[in-house]
């Protein structure tokens, strides 16, 4: 959420989806543009059961033995494909800021075989200016002096790329004391910064992108988790059609659940849908209520949807 910009909604496991041999296992699930999940990161205890198996042993304060709890948790490159998903676009990737290699990248405009000496000194005085202020902030920077591309396909290379920012610099922007601050997000309109101020603009444009991406996609997210679901055929009608290929997609199904590995296998056959996890912070809405499929008493809230 912090970095990545990524919502998701943390949860348990049902039984049967949680790693074999644990006493539990907790997951963060993240929603794609296209309405369906994808499991981000698990976190696995996995009680003594492990420390039985292998006979792995830790001495206590009172010098008795005793097996080891353990746990299992972690991220892989499921959490990269997930970023990738959740916030690219037809011209290609959108990288939030605080996780982007490359923050602004600089692009000198103007060529140097028609320039006169002087200004080509002035160029490279007010790049190495705006350099020396951009790395005082901490700005992760790139100089794509490349004489040989045109600027227009350098443009396209870095939007490709994701990177947040583009810094446009050239003799008549040199001679009116500014530059162009262009942004990845096709929605904003390009900004004309005096070179003193550059530096302080960049850093606070580029935890506005930030916080930009993360309410997107938890606007997203808000929207797309159904909780007025009165009956199972609701929910089945819904995702009859949902395709990966379908956007946006019918989303996520907040439910009554009965706790039950065959309806829930049932489910997952006659809809393609499974049990995404048991939201921690939603089980309370349990009480009272019975499950959407079998009509028994509730013992937990569900969040059923297709996924990847």
């Amino acid at each position: 959420r912090d970095v990545l910009a990524m919502p998701t909604i943390v949860g348990v496991k049902s039984p049967s989806e949680r790693f074999a041999g644990a006493d539990e296992t907790f997951t963060i699930e993240a929603l794609m543009p296209n309405g369906w999940a994808l499991q981000s990161g698990t976190s696995h205890f996995l009680g003594q059961s492990f420390g039985k198996a292998f006979d792995v042993t830790y001495q206590t304060s009172s010098e008795d033995k005793e097996i080891v709890w353990g746990t299992s948790w972690g991220v892989s490159t499921r959490l990269i494909g997930a970023l990738i998903m959740t916030h690219s676009d037809n011209a290609g990737l959108v990288l939030p800021p605080r996780i982007a290699p490359v923050q602004v990248v600089i692009v000198p405009l103007g060529n140097a075989k028609k320039m006169s000496p002087e200004e080509q000194s002035q160029l490279q005085s007010s790049l190495d200016d705006l350099t020396s202020s951009l790395k005082v902030q901490g700005i992760r920077y790139k100089v794509d002096d490349r004489d040989y591309i045109r600027p227009g396909a350098k443009y396209f290379e870095w939007e490709r790329k994701g990177v947040p920012l583009r810094i446009e610099i050239g003799p008549r922007d040199i001679s009116k004391g500014s530059c162009v601050l262009a942004f990845r997000d096709p929605e904003k309109e390009k900004e004309f910064i005096p070179l003193l101020d550059i530096a302080t603009q960049v850093s606070t444009s580029l935890e506005e992108v930030q916080q930009s991406l993360l309410e997107k996609a938890q606007e997203r997210l808000s929207a797309n988790v159904h909780v007025h679901v009165t009956s199972y055929e609701q929910m089945k009608n819904a995702l009859e059609n949902d395709e990966a290929s379908s956007y946006p997609g019918s989303g996520l199904y907040l439910v009554p659940w009965n706790c039950n590995e065959e309806n829930e296998d049932a489910i997952q056959k006659d809809c393609k849908a499974t049990i995404r996890c048991y939201p921690l912070t939603m089980q309370g809405m349990a009480e009272g209520k019975t499950c959407f499929y079998s009509g028994e008493p509730a013992t937990h809230m569900a969040l059923f949807g297709r996924a990847f």
